[in-house]
């Protein structure tokens, strides 16, 4: 019986380690960089896709906000495929936007999303955004 309890106590921390096992599948958006180009601002999206089926085609619906929180663009993102457990990043050269000017980008809506038993709804639900730098992603 002691030897049950020492192990139920020492497993536990290595669960947390390992984020648990119930983390609930998802598809995370993180906002992972953003360079200046001559006549655009390039942004760089990686994607992480935990669901149980690979997504064949997703585009979000994006809206680009100024720092100020006023709305610079509504526009598609298309990510493309996102098999599961492989990380993809993704480049847009968006023109004429300052980088200096972005605040936040919003994922407004998926526009798209595809796979085998995949709906836009699925994709919409199992969203989660992160940041590595100074501008938000929301959804």
């Amino acid at each position: 019986m002691l030897a049950a309890a020492s192990f139920v106590a020492m497993s536990a921390p290595v669960l947390a380690q390992e984020g648990g096992v119930d983390a609930a599948p998802s598809i995370r958006v993180e906002m992972n960089g953003m360079l200046q180009l001559d006549g655009a601002c390039q942004l760089t999206f990686m994607l992480t896709n935990s669901l149980d089926v690979n997504v064949t085609s997703l585009v979000f619906e994006t809206v680009l906000l100024t720092k100020d929180g006023a709305v610079d663009r509504l526009t598609l993102f298309d990510m493309r495929d996102l098999p599961t457990g492989i990380p993809r990043v993704r480049q847009f050269n968006v023109p004429s936007l300052s980088c200096d000017a972005l605040g936040q980008v919003l994922i407004n809506d998926v526009a798209e999303c595809s796979g085998v038993g995949i709906a836009p709804a699925d994709c919409a639900n199992a969203l989660s955004y992160e940041s590595r730098i100074d501008v938000e992603v929301l959804g």
